[in-house]
Formats: C-alpha cells, structure tokens, sequence
C-alpha cells in the first residue's frame, strides 16, 4: 500500500475514532453526572479507581506489548503465526486475573461493606470482563492493521450505549446493588464488544468484498490457534518482540496509571476522596482520551507502515521519510495548539464546570485546584502522545530493551514523587507527578526523533514550536478570562456567570482566527485529511 494512502486511512482512522470518542464520552459524562445524584462518593470510588485499576491492569499487562508488536511493519506476513501469539494473551489474562484478584480481594484494604456492598463480586466480575474482551484480541489486531475504521466505530459505539443503558436502569430501580450494578454492566461492555469483532469476521471473512480485497484470512477457522507441520507454531521475530514490549509494557503500565496504584496500594486518600479525584481526573482527560488517543493509536499503525522499524534515515525510501516528517511535524503543532488550548481556557473555567456538572460537592474543596493543575497535564499529554507515536514505532528490539532500563529508573522516582506530593499537596500531587513523569517522557521522545532524522534534512520537531503572535494571545487570553473569574465567577449568579462565559468565548474566537491566520499548512493538513470526508458530505 503506498504512503500516501496510508497516510489518507490512518488519518479517516484517527478522525472517526475521535469522533466516536467525543460522542459516547460525552454519554459517559452525563451518565457520571447522573450517578453522583444517586451514588456515594465511595461507591464512585471504588469502582473507579480500585475495581477499573484492576481491569485496565489485567488487560494492559496481557494484550498491550502484542499489539505493538503485531501491528509492526506490513500487512504482508504469515497471519497464521500472528493470530497464534496472539491467542497467547488469553492464558496470559487469566494468569493476570487470578493473580491481582486475590490481591484485590486478601491484601488490599477491603471497604465498609455498609457503605460499598458486595466488593467480592464486583473483583471478580471485572476480572472476568478483561479475559472476555481479549478473547476478541485477533480480531481487533486484524482490523486495526487493515484500517477496518466503521468496524471500530460500531463495536466501541455499541458496547459503551449497552453499558450506559444497563448502569442508569440498574441505578434507578435498583441502587441498593451496589456494586453489582457496575459489574453487570462491565460484563455486557466486554461481551458486546467482542461479539461485534466475532459476527463481522464471520459474515466479512469469505465474502466477495473479503475476495476482492485479497484478505489474508480466508476462513472463519483460521481466526482460531493452529498447529503447523513442520513450522513454529509462532513467528519468533515477532514473540522476542513482543517480550521486549512486555517488559516495556510492565513499566508503563505503572507510570500511566501510577496513582492509581498509589492510591490503592498505600492508603494516601478514603475513598471518598478517591472517588472525587478520579471525577475531576475523567473530566480532565475528556480531550485526551477521545483525541489524543485515537491521534496516537492511528498514527502509530502510519509510521509502523511507512517506516521500517530500526533502519537508520539514510537507509529508509527519501519519500517516505519526508512525507513521515512533514506528518509528524504537523501532528505535533496540531496536539500543541489544542494542549495549549485547554490551558489557558482551562484554568479560568475549571471551577465553573466543575459546579455545573457536580454541584458543590465538586466545585468546592480541591476540585477546582485540580482541574487548573489537569488543564496543564493535558498539554504534557498532547506532546507525549505524538512522540512517543513515532519513537515506539520507529526503535528496534535493543533500543526498546534499553529504553525499558530507563522507564525502570522512571517508574520508581515516579511512585516516590507521587507518594510525598500527595502528603505535601493531597491529591493535586498526583498530577504535579505525573506532570514530571511526562516531562522525562518527552524528553527521551525529542532526543530519539532529534537524532533520528539528524543526518537528513527534515526538522519535525519544529512543530513544537507555535507561531510568536499566536503565543502573545494566548498569554493575553489567559489573563483576560482569569481577571474575569475573580470579577464575575461563581457565586455571583447566573448573570454574572454568563458574562463569564461570553469574555472566555471573545477569547477563545479570537485565538482561533490567529490560529487560521498564522497556522495556514497546519489548517490544510487538518482540512485535507482529517475533515476531507465530511466536507465532502456536506457539499
């Protein structure tokens, strides 16, 4: 396939995993401003942050480092040996689910039981949720890497309404079941997801349009692990692979979600503190999660693809690497621009939003301290995101290995960090660490991509660079709408409120017109391949 495609799918990709995010986030988000009418702050707790650690644990340990190494490279390869490591991360899961269950359910502190019942049941639904979605693990990597894009859409859609629909009719009728409530719906978000990847490769895999498009699986049959005579049962390359990503896996599992893992395992924060953190903490993330993400899931498959993994810039094809580093560079103005966005905007509004969406029990105490200090952490997140992007799919298997050195030096300094920030400052020290965490990520990122491309002509990381003019308005914009708080925010009325809300709107207008003004490559870039669809709809 040639980069120039690549390049138009990735980005087709990108754009409606973005758009699905924003969508069914912002179900999410009305759905949590539900619960916190009806559900203590503890039983938000726990299950946010002690029973959702456990999933995303078990399923980031068992299926992450197959991922990244599965998607590598071209399309092109024996599939057959690909879809048998991948049937790896099942018995993986399950090792994982036994394992931090009983963690979960013998070492950890184990809630009032009047406050937050039937814990048990809630580790061990959630537990049995993660080995559910990876039964599914083949598919996904299938479609992932032949940019199967309305595939993800309906899946991810489908799965998360099932989940949002379940949770407010349990909460209504039946709020004394506690956790049950959420485990049952975990359960149907894992069941529905996979089964949607399962009936799409049963009705796709013999067709016509399967035929026509030469797909390398031909039977339903061959989704399953087969034995071979006389081959290995995996591709050795891609398994020593996917050990280096593993251990590099295991340490990224915990700087990401590092507090998390404070939290639970030290007893800094109750759980009802734990429970209002963790509100602010998604509310925070909104735009990290449904852009970021889907940008850096998306890209990461471009570069793997256009790129070759571990070859120096003078050994790659000189159009490919152009058009990587014009891609790159873009990316990361395009992730800047919106980080800095939700900085500057974010530190005047914080406290607005949070008494909007969760009444004072947000709004007053910490809440909105942590969401100024959020607004600042997205940012760090934007560069990360995109660096790291490229930098994972460009390293071979040595750089990897001696990157996990490093991100073993990092994931201890980081515990350390959070562990005294916490004391000193409460919960805001968990994002004044992870603040720190990103900062040292970034830099290795910038270093690699730095000598990466030094001995050609190309200069990405220019993109970090924003233009003087539009620096200026977003340092004007953020003293305007921060003398505006104090004057008109949030204790003097709906009115004053509104003016509030107007000044920030005169600000943010005005910095998107620079933006059009100064940013004029950066726009085409967006325009082409990100919106170049649904212009094409709308004319």
């Amino acid at each position: 396939m040639a980069a120039q495609d690549v390049l138009g799918q990735t980005a087709r990709l990108a754009s409606s995993s973005a758009l699905l995010q924003v969508l069914f986030r912002a179900v999410t988000f009305a759905l949590n401003a539900f619960t916190l009418r009806y559900l203590s702050r503890e039983l938000l707790g726990v299950v946010n942050v002690r029973l959702t650690l456990l999933y995303s644990t078990v399923v980031f340990l068992a299926r992450e480092a197959f991922r990244r190494a599965c998607l590598s490279g071209s399309t092109k390869r024996n599939w057959t040996k690909t879809i048998n490591l991948l049937w790896l991360t099942v018995p993986l899961g399950v090792f994982w689910s036994i394992f931090l269950g009983l963690v979960w359910l013998h070492l950890l502190e184990v809630p009032d039981p009047s406050v937050v019942p039937h814990y048990q049941a809630g580790v061990v639904a959630f537990a049995l949720s993660a080995i559910i979605e990876l039964l599914g693990e083949p598919c996904w990597v299938l479609a992932q890497a032949h940019l199967f894009v309305r595939l993800k859409v309906i899946a991810e859609s489908l799965s998360v309404v099932s989940k949002c629909i379940l949770t407010v009719t349990l909460v209504i009728l039946y709020p004394q079941w506690g956790l049950y409530i959420f485990a049952l719906a975990q359960l149907l978000y894992a069941t529905v997801l996979v089964m949607c990847y399962v009936i799409y490769f049963m009705m796709f895999l013999g067709s016509s349009e399967a035929t026509k498009k030469s797909f390398p699986v031909a039977r339903v049959k061959a989704l399953l692990p087969n034995f071979m005579e006389d081959e290995t049962f995996v591709n050795w390359k891609e398994a020593r692979l996917t050990w280096s990503f593993f251990k590099q896996s295991f340490l990224k599992q915990i700087l990401t979600e590092g507090e998390r893992y404070v939290m639970t395992f030290l007893n800094v924060l109750n759980f009802g503190d734990q429970g209002v953190y963790d509100i602010v903490n998604n509310l925070g993330s909104l735009v990290a999660r449904f852009i970021f993400l889907p940008i850096e899931e998306s890209f990461y498959v471009f570069f793997a693809k256009v790129l070759e993994r571990g070859k120096p810039v003078k050994d790659q094809k000189q159009d490919d690497v152009a058009m990587a580093a014009n891609v790159l560079e873009l990316l990361l103005k395009l992730v800047l621009l919106i980080g800095l966005t939700i900085s500057v905007f974010g530190y005047a509004y914080s406290q607005l939003a949070l008494d909007i969406y969760g009444g004072s029990m947000l709004s007053s105490g910490t809440g909105p301290d942590l969401l100024r200090c959020y607004s600042l952490y997205v940012l760090f997140l934007a560069v990360n995101g995109v660096t790291e992007c490229f930098t994972f799919a460009l390293m071979c298997k040595e750089e990897v290995d001696r990157y996990n050195f490093v991100m073993l030096a990092l994931s201890f300094l980081f515990l350390c960090i959070s562990y005294f920030l916490t004391y000193w400052q409460g919960s805001v020290g968990f994002i004044l660490a992870n603040c720190f965490n990103m900062a040292i990520r970034i830099a290795h990122s910038t270093h690699y991509i730095y000598h990466f491309f030094k001995e050609s002509t190309h200069r990405p990381l220019a993109g970090l660079l924003p233009s003087p003019f539009l620096v200026l308005l977003y340092i004007i914009s953020g003293v305007i709408t921060a003398f505006s708080e104090v004057f008109f925010c949030c204790d003097k009325g709906w009115m004053a409120r509104l003016v509030h809300i107007a000044v920030g709107a005169l600000c943010f207008a005005a910095t998107i017109v620079t933006m059009f003004c100064t940013e004029t490559k950066l726009i085409h870039f967006v325009r082409s391949q990100f919106l170049s669809r649904y212009l094409k709809k709308g004319t």
